[in-house]
C-alpha cells in the first residue's frame, strides 16, 4: 500500500481539529511532522484533501468522504496492535453522555464494565444533547448517549429505554399541596430550566408548543443538581428527569407536579456516526447498557443504589 497509518493518523487528526498544531499536540509529534505526513498522503495520490484557508483546513468533498473509512481503519488497527501485544482487554472508548444519563445512569453501567475489563479505558464526557451531536459528527467520540432529538442524516440511532420529564417545586410552595396543575398555574410560576440546546429543554419546549401565554423563565442552569437546589431554596419551580429526582421525592426535600395538559415523555438513546465500526469495546459497553435497563419501561424504574 502506498499510505502508512501514520498518514491516516494526521489526516483524522487535522480533520478533528481544523488545525495541524492542535493535530500535533494530540498525536504528540511535531508540527512539521504531522504536516508532512498530510502532504505525503496527498501527494501520493494527487488528491487535496482539504482546502487551506490561512492557517485553518476544511474538510473537501474528497476528505469528507474518506474520514469515516480512515476512522474505521484506525479503529481496527488498534484492535490489531492490542492483540499483538498480547492485552486481553476491550481497548479503549470514548463517550459522550447528555447530563441525566452522565450522571445517573453511567457512573455505575462504567464501573462494572471497567471492573470486568480492567485493561480497558473509558473516556467520559458529559454534555448536553446538542454537543454530544457534534462530537459524533466530527468522529471525536465513538458513541453518543442523549435524551435529545437528532435530525441529521449521517447519525444513526438506536432507542434505549424511555424517560419523562416532571414538574416540581419546595415542600412549602403552594403548587406542593395540589396534587395536579393546570399549564396556566405553571406558566404563572417563575421557572427554572436546562440552557437551550439540552434534550431536557427541547421535551419541556417542544410540550409547550401549543401554549401561547409564554412563560416566565427565571434561571437557566447547565446542571440537573443545580437546578435542584435552586428549587429547594425556593427560587421557583422546575422541570428535569423523574430519574433524576426519584431519591429527592423519597426524601420529601421535592415534591412532584403532575401536568395531565402536558406530554412529558422522552426517550434515552444511542447515537453513533453512520457506518461507525463497531469495536468489542462498544458492542460490549452497549450490551452492558442494555442490560442495566432489562426489564425497566420508564428510567426512574431501573434498579439502582439510592442516594441517602
Amino acid at each position: 500500500m502506498k499510505y502508512t497509518l501514520r498518514q491516516i493518523e494526521a489526516f483524522v487528526a487535522i480533520a478533528r481539529s481544523d488545525n495541524v498544531s492542535r493535530a500535533a499536540e494530540a498525536l504528540n509529534l511535531s508540527q512539521s511532522a504531522t504536516s508532512a505526513a498530510l502532504a505525503e498522503l496527498e501527494n501520493q495520490f494527487e488528491h487535496q484533501l482539504f482546502d487551506r484557508h490561512g492557517r485553518r483546513l476544511h474538510l473537501n468533498e474528497q476528505g469528507r468522504l474518506l474520514l469515516p473509512r480512515a476512522v474505521e481503519l484506525l479503529d481496527r488497527a488498534e484492535e490489531v496492535e492490542a492483540l499483538l501485544r498480547g492485552e486481553r482487554g476491550l481497548g479503549s472508548l470514548r463517550v459522550g453522555a447528555t447530563l441525566t444519563i452522565g450522571n445517573y445512569l453511567l457512573p455505575l453501567i462504567v464501573s462494572g464494565f471497567l471492573q470486568r475489563h480492567p485493561e480497558s479505558h473509558v473516556q467520559l464526557q458529559v454534555q448536553n444533547t446538542a454537543n454530544v451531536v457534534a462530537q459524533v459528527l466530527h468522529h471525536e467520540i465513538d458513541l453518543g448517549l442523549i435524551e435529545g432529538q437528532v435530525l441529521d442524516r449521517e447519525i444513526e440511532i438506536e432507542p434505549w429505554v424511555d424517560d419523562e420529564l416532571v414538574v416540581f417545586c419546595a415542600p412549602s410552595h403552594r403548587l406542593a399541596q395540589q396534587s395536579t396543575a393546570t399549564l396556566a398555574e405553571i406558566a404563572a410560576e417563575p421557572m427554572i430550566l436546562r440552557e437551550r440546546g439540552s434534550g431536557t429543554r427541547e421535551t419541556f419546549e417542544q410540550a409547550l408548543r401549543h401554549w401561547e401565554g409564554g412563560l416566565r423563565v427565571q434561571l437557566e442552569l447547565e446542571h440537573t443538581e443545580a437546578i435542584k437546589r435552586a428549587v429547594e431554596s425556593g427560587l421557583g419551580i422546575g422541570c428535569i428527569s423523574r430519574l433524576a429526582l426519584r431519591d429527592a421525592f423519597r426524601r420529601g426535600s421535592l415534591v412532584p407536579v403532575e401536568t395531565p395538559e402536558l406530554d412529558l415523555r422522552r426517550r434515552f438513546q444511542f447515537i453513533w456516526r453512520r457506518g461507525k465500526y463497531h469495536t468489542a469495546a462498544i458492542r460490549t459497553f452497549l450490551d452492558d447498557c442494555r442490560a442495566l435497563t432489562s426489564g425497566a419501561q420508564r428510567s426512574h424504574e431501573i434498579s439502582l443504589p439510592a442516594v441517602p
